[in-house]
């Protein structure tokens, strides 16, 4: 079973960036679709970004396109989140989460990913 580790979370300047980071334990994340998801306070889990297996497919929620970015380097099992202009409503807990091995769909809803990292604090202030 694939484990996650995010990093890079923090507090940042609305109109500032942050980068998050995601490590996987597996050699095989290559084999995984990987996607971002957030959790503000009083809010339920919701999504952010996703991307295909290979890197050649991005998804993002309508509230962050254009300003965030997300990537993957399958050679050094990383997933990453590029957040610019960030705004107060960015703030939230971010969560890494990996799909089951060898699927090939990118979805958008949490259900469909099996693997969750622990979250790491987002906070944007004035």
């Amino acid at each position: 079973q694939v484990q996650l580790v995010e990093s890079g979370g923090g507090l940042a300047q609305v109109g500032g960036s942050l980068r998050l980071s995601c490590a996987a334990s597996e050699r095989t994340f290559s084999e995984y679709v990987m996607g971002w998801f957030r959790q503000a306070p009083g809010k339920e889990r919701a999504f952010v970004a996703a991307i295909s297996r290979s890197d050649t497919r991005t998804y993002y929620a309508d509230s962050v396109k254009g300003r965030f970015t997300i990537s993957r380097d399958n050679s050094k099992n990383t997933l990453s989140l590029q957040m610019n202009s960030l705004k107060l409503e960015d703030t939230a807990v971010y969560y890494c989460a990996a799909r089951g091995r060898g699927l090939y769909s990118v979805p958008t809803e949490s259900r469909e990913y099996r693997h969750w990292g622990q979250g790491t604090q987002v906070t944007v202030s004035s």
